[in-house]
């Protein structure tokens, strides 16, 4: 398929969107079907290995359960491997897209606003539910995991003293250390300076850096590639392994919470498709429909980084969006704006709170919001991570960080959606972009 030529000179490099036909075979080979298929027929499994049923004893049942799990974790495991250097190649091309640094500027800082402001708005949302259905009330009488020592004490924010060195703390003194330790607000500031600098450079100097980078988002994608292959079994067995552990029983009794955490993402989604009807003037129809194909592969993979060059070719041919907006918002979108996934810590703050028969104060649910947003912007676009982003939120507003166990088991499903939400919420923030920036060239013009 021959790229519209854009903005770009024939010499630079290809765009991010060329990678999506990595992704486009997992599309017509309807690996969200799959992925459903494999999740009920690992409940069914699970079930039948578990304590519910008991064909097996617990000891044998669990070693079922780990072996059948290995495709899930090397899945996990690979996908969090290769997320780091296709985070920095794709935010450092996605800036070097941009025409100039005024361009830049301009849409950087409406971008990175848009992102906050939606992200609290969608915590806000998630302790609205959490609060007005309230889940946690239907769990009277279960036995809760240990809270251990000290486990309900709240974190201390950085005091003003403190602050300056805080902020310091955030540009990574040393790249390599950040990528290491996988503090994602580093890594993502470091290829922010270097993206910005090599605008700034003549086109002959920076495009060696920019075909390397090339190249490095290609091995990423076909690493993923052969990831993706393993989805289906992946869900398959972390399903059979978590029903094995806890019984089906003890699942359905976490329905309540589910139940939660889908209505408040579909909130979500309704308030996204206001904002698309009305700040932008699109028919919610017509979005949904030209945006299915990417959505249920974020759904299917659980990975909005996974699906970012799908992401970026759809903004572009379905959606009419310029090359240099949408390669600048997908991959900054899809390591700082986890708007889904600050409504499932909303939700699940509440329903934990509730659990254990804490109440949380305005302050708190203000903590909850201003934490849900902290973590958002830092976490990688990984599998399973909104977990280790809970574990901060519960430290900092007094509640167990141990109850994280109870909704274990539930947590594929969540993050499935929830990523699914992340993805629209890019799409959208493309879309708005392209309409506040009348004043350029149309797509494919020079």
């Amino acid at each position: 398929m021959v790229e519209a030529p854009g903005n770009q000179s024939q010499d630079a490099p290809r765009p991010l969107r060329h990678l999506s036909v990595y992704l486009v075979g997992l599309v017509k080979g309807r690996l969200w079907l799959k992925v459903l298929v494999g999740m009920f027929l690992g409940l069914i499994v699970g079930t039948l290995l578990g304590p519910s049923v008991g064909l097996v004893e617990p000891e044998r049942g669990l070693l079922i359960g780990n072996w059948l799990a290995f495709p899930g974790q090397l899945f996990l495991a690979t996908i969090q491997m290769i997320v780091i250097p296709l985070v920095i190649a794709s935010v450092v091309r996605g800036l070097a897209a941009s025409e100039n640094l005024e361009q830049l500027r301009k849409l950087g800082f409406r971008v990175t606003s848009f992102f906050v402001v939606t992200t609290a708005l969608a915590a806000a949302i998630g302790l609205w539910v959490g609060s007005v259905l309230n889940p946690g009330g239907m769990m009277e009488g279960l036995t809760l995991p240990a809270t251990g020592t000290g486990a309900g004490a709240a974190a201390t924010m950085p005091s003003a003293m403190e602050l300056p060195q805080a902020l310091l703390g955030l540009l990574p003194g040393n790249p390599l250390d950040a990528m290491v330790e996988g503090q994602m607000l580093q890594v993502v500031i470091f290829s922010i300076i270097v993206g910005v600098a090599l605008v700034s450079m003549p086109e002959e100097k920076s495009r060696p850096m920019l075909e390397l980078l090339d190249s490095l988002q290609q091995v990423c994608m076909t690493v993923v590639k052969w990831a993706m292959k393993l989805a289906p079994y992946a869900v398959f067995g972390l399903m059979a392994q978590l029903t094995t552990t806890i019984g089906f029983k003890a699942m359905l009794g976490m329905a309540s919470y589910v139940a939660t955490v889908l209505i408040g993402l579909l909130v979500l989604m309704g308030v996204y498709m206001l904002i698309l009807r009305f700040l932008v003037g699109d028919s919610p129809s017509a979005f949904l429909r030209n945006t299915r194909d990417v959505l249920l592969l974020a759904f299917s993979t659980s990975s909005s980084a996974a699906v970012m060059p799908l992401s970026i070719r759809t903004a572009e041919d379905k959606l009419k969006v310029r090359p240099s907006i949408s390669q600048f918002v997908i991959p900054l979108g899809a390591t700082i704006n986890m708007n889904g996934t600050a409504l499932y810590q909303a939700v699940a703050t509440v329903f934990l709170a509730q659990v254990y028969g804490i109440d949380l104060s305005m302050g708190s649910m203000a903590l909850v919001v201003a934490m849900a947003v902290g973590a958002s912007i830092g976490s990688p676009a990984t599998p399973g991570v909104g977990i280790v982003i809970l574990a901060m939120v519960l430290q900092t507003v007094g509640v167990p960080p141990a109850g994280i166990a109870l909704i274990m088991g539930v947590d594929r499903i969540l993050d499935m959606c929830r990523t699914a939400i992340n993805v629209t919420g890019d799409l959208l923030t493309c879309r708005i972009m392209e309409r506040l920036a009348p004043d350029q060239a149309p797509l494919g013009e020079p």
